[in-house]
């Protein structure tokens, strides 16, 4: 797994703005992509989370699955039982880069309608997650 620093992250564009290094935050709850909906559900309930990052068997990102994307097949109990996340329909990649510039960043996540995005590093494993509202705070903290 790479293992780069945010310290040597921030200063890959020196000058140049933000980047998504600059707000990313740390993302402490993943689940593999064949567990299953209702595993995924006692997590989320459990820690309480919005989301979930989804590795796939060799630890990589996959994407991420919500409170609200799993709310479909909680009301149908055998599904739960039975469905691998992988199976649902949850946020895929492409994911953002911590040299992503963070404006940039924002306004993809605008277009897509995300709250929450991965970040990943160029082998594809998790650094962190970008949130609209911490880009946003950022962005309209820094001068013109």
């Amino acid at each position: 797994m790479n293992t780069v620093t945010t310290r040597s992250l921030r200063s890959a564009r020196p000058g140049h703005g933000h980047t998504v290094a600059d707000a990313m935050e740390p993302c402490d709850y993943q689940i593999a992509d064949d567990s299953t909906v209702d595993r995924a559900n006692d997590v989320i309930r459990s820690v309480p989370v919005d989301y979930l990052l989804v590795r796939d068997h060799d630890g990589r990102c996959e994407g991420l699955v919500t409170r609200a994307g799993l709310r479909p097949f909680l009301t149908r109990s055998w599904y739960t039982e039975r469905t691998a996340i992988s199976s649902t329909t949850h946020q895929h990649g492409p994911f953002a880069r911590p040299t992503m510039d963070l404006a940039l960043a924002a306004i993809t996540m605008r277009i897509k309608h995300l709250t929450v995005w991965p970040v990943v590093d160029d082998d594809g494993y998790t650094l962190g997650v970008l949130t609209s509202d911490r880009a946003t705070v950022l962005l309209a903290a820094t001068p013109v």
